[in-house]
């Protein structure tokens, strides 16, 4: 079948590469050219020109002249000329529940899927080593690898981890979902949901809620944090619910670096040497785990050995004397956990740009670090997203920062913030990175830090 599919964005090429990759005839059309594009998406572009999909990028004037099928993202507005011509005709469009369908089919093992504003990459993560030290072939698809999880999810099939797998966990951003909203998931696990994106949504949290319960209506079994019990509980009475401390279905407790998780008649208890959210998420990994038949001796031999994951409370090493400890938190409770974390440590914090991928409270940032004795705050105004140095940014963190304890310094970018937290701290302090950059594009932002480290390191020892 011959198919156009309308722009060349997140949700139209992972459609576009599965399509191709079924045999049918793909051209993408974009008003865009590839030079306007981010270099990973221009990868991945080629990636699929390479394969056989036809890119007509460009384009302001495309037609249907031999297409006898289209798929629109849900993004194209309908004044767009190509929207009304499609509107107007009568080939077959191709929905996001269609697609869904497609997908499943080529999908032969139970997939876990897991969403949640906080906690759903480092959940993936640890629900995937609990399956593979039971002895699963694991396919996990998280953005802890690919940002797009709707792309990775498509490669895996392209490449065929759909087939080798005996099990596949995925992490299901609100994109992805969206996309992928008719799954068929054995068990679905909700890490909590709180504000956030709801530049996407209008502004509605209401409307942000909806996606990502999405996962609840294609879930056979459904696992959430009971945080959200009164979201879910008016739409499903079965679920079951996971906590700390609470009277739940899965109840962990914290111990001297143990963790305890009690369930039905059961319980077990495992050491356990990491920080803040990771308990709390583990108790959701072990609640998913437990509920699909893992063995709780696989589950307490697996988190033994866990030794977290990049980014997420990552101890990178010790330079000059001070520790350095890069953690993605960017949203109030995930940022309080962590900086309570470490209430007790003389701490300089380095902040990345707060406004990535959505625009975001920076005076609440502000507000929250002037609850703690830090001794700096460094704030970075380089938007990845837009490549602009955006110093206002950075500067309505600081400015919303009432303690007159803290130093408060603002910096063109991250690289420079890292450097420049050896020139406010010294040896037995932390350094510790939060913010947004690292779940976007971790590997890039990482890199920048590192550098800054390294240099800060050598320039003020």
């Amino acid at each position: 079948m011959n198919y156009l599919v309308v722009g060349a964005g997140n949700a139209s090429r992972p459609v576009a590469r599965l399509l191709n990759y079924l045999g049918h005839n793909v051209t993408v059309t974009d008003l865009k050219d590839m030079d306007s594009f981010k270099i990973e998406f221009q990868r991945s572009l080629r990636e699929m020109e390479s394969e056989g999909v036809i890119l007509d990028l460009a384009n302001q004037n495309p037609t249907l002249d031999g297409i006898e099928a289209v798929y629109m993202p849900p993004t194209l507005p309908e004044s767009a000329p190509i929207y009304k011509l499609i509107k107007q005709s009568d080939v077959e469009v191709l929905t996001n529940e269609k697609f869904s369908n497609i997908v499943n089919d080529l999908i032969p093992v139970d997939i876990i899927g897991i969403t949640g504003t906080m906690g759903k990459t480092t959940t993936t993560f640890i629900t995937t080593s609990l399956f593979k030290q039971a002895g699963y072939d694991v396919w996990s698809c998280s953005s802890l690898v690919n940002n797009l999880v709707s792309e990775a999810i498509i490669d895996g099939i392209v490449k065929g981890k759909a087939q080798e797998c005996d099990i596949a966990i995925f992490e299901l951003p609100h994109g992805t979902i969206g996309l992928l909203n008719s799954l068929n998931i054995k068990i679905g696990l909700l890490t909590n949901i709180s504000e956030d994106h709801l530049s996407e949504f209008g502004g509605s949290l209401e409307l942000y809620q909806q996606r990502k319960l999405i996962l609840e209506r294609m879930s056979e079994t459904f696992i959430a944090n009971y945080s959200c019990f009164d979201i879910i509980n008016p739409q499903r009475d079965d679920a079951l619910y996971y906590a700390l401390d609470e009277d739940v279905d899965f109840k962990g407790t914290v111990g001297d670096e143990s963790l305890t998780v009690e369930y039905g008649e059961d319980s077990f208890t495992t050491p356990f040497h990491m920080m803040s959210y990771f308990f709390e998420n583990s108790v959701g990994a072990s609640a998913a785990a437990l509920t699909y038949g893992v063995k709780k001796e696989d589950i307490i031999d697996a988190l033994t050995e866990f030794k977290g994951l990049p980014a997420h409370m990552d101890y990178v090493g010790t330079y000059n004397g001070r520790k350095v400890i890069l953690d993605s938190a960017f949203l109030y409770d995930g940022m309080k956990i962590t900086l309570d974390y470490f209430k007790d440590e003389s701490v300089v914090l380095f902040l990345d740009h707060f406004d990535t991928l959505s625009v975001r409270n920076k005076a609440e940032v502000g507000q929250l670090v002037s609850d703690y004795n830090l001794k700096c705050v460094i704030a970075s105004g380089f938007n990845e997203v837009t490549q602009e140095v955006e110093m206002d940014a950075a500067q309505e963190i600081l400015d919303a920062i009432t303690n007159p304890d803290i130093l408060k310094v603002a910096v063109e970018d991250i690289e420079i913030a890292a450097c420049e937290t050896f020139k406010y701290s010294e040896p037995g302090d932390i350094i510790l990175h939060m913010g947004p950059l690292i779940a976007y594009d971790r590997l890039t932002t990482v890199d920048k830090i590192m550098k800054g480290l390294e240099e800060g390191a050598k320039k003020y020892e």
